[in-house]
């Protein structure tokens, strides 16, 4: 079950982190890959990596934020492989400030970097998939998407991650005659450029120790699993599915 071999896969944000992790995770699995960030060279580095696993693998410079590069990519995936299979939207930055504080350049930036670009790139990739009447979305959110918390002020991340949540919804509807899957997964606390400063504190991680029930921080390659659970062909029925995987955060 879920081998992926023959399947192209798009992972969007994949020079480091949860990108990078997810790459290689289906690169394991027997897929094929086409992998884009701002970094080429990161991507250069991570490709070479992955084509030694007996796998293809595309790196192309993208920048989510930007129509055009994102159209120019969905062109390069379709020339390169002939089709996309299974996209994955895990490119994102964020800029953290409470709704008190946080200017209109931090709010832009965020919904920027979070919401529209996860609109741009599907929209570029699900075009492609339509033409092979075949699809599998699978949309990185975050477990703030779906509660409030009490640690940090990021309202804007909060707003655009819960906007990804519902957008995954809409589009799994909209998709399906298609039989485009489209669903979200909603990470906790993993150690990424963008999160590592914040978690490492001590009273981060005490509040963390006090909030998840299983009493830690996501491990490298623990989104894999789920990811490949609804990239596969066994996922067939499963759409518009919101999938926590965040040691429990969200059930208390």
């Amino acid at each position: 079950m879920f081998c992926l071999k023959n399947r192209v896969v798009v992972v969007s944000g994949a020079s480091s982190g949860l990108g990078a992790q997810m790459a290689r995770g289906f690169a394991a699995q027997g897929a094929d890959l086409v992998i884009t960030a701002r970094r080429i060279e990161r991507l250069n580095a991570l490709a070479e990596e992955i084509r030694a696993m007996g796998v293809k693998c595309l790196p192309v410079q993208c920048d989510v934020t930007k129509p055009e590069q994102i159209n120019a990519a969905a062109e390069a995936a379709e020339k390169e492989y002939g089709k996309v299979d299974v996209l994955v939207n895990c490119a994102g930055s964020a800029k953290n400030a409470g709704v008190l504080e946080m200017t209109d350049e931090e709010w832009d930036f965020t919904m920027s970097a979070d919401l529209d670009s996860v609109f741009y790139v599907t929209r570029a990739f699900a075009n492609v998939m339509k033409k092979n009447n075949y699809g599998r979305i699978i949309n990185i959110a975050s477990m703030y998407g779906l509660v409030g918390n009490p640690a940090i002020d990021t309202v804007a991340y909060h707003a655009s991650k819960g906007g990804v949540v519902n957008f995954t919804r809409a589009v799994a509807a909209e998709l399906a005659k298609y039989n485009i899957t489209c669903n979200c997964i909603c990470p906790g606390y993993f150690a990424t450029e963008l999160t590592e400063d914040t978690l490492k504190t001590d009273a981060f991680t005490a509040y963390m120790k006090a909030t998840v029930p299983l009493g830690r921080y996501g491990n490298e390659g623990e989104l894999n699993a789920g990811a490949i659970f609804l990239a596969s062909d066994e996922a067939s029925y499963v759409t518009g599915v919101i999938l926590p995987i965040d040691g429990g955060y969200t059930a208390i």
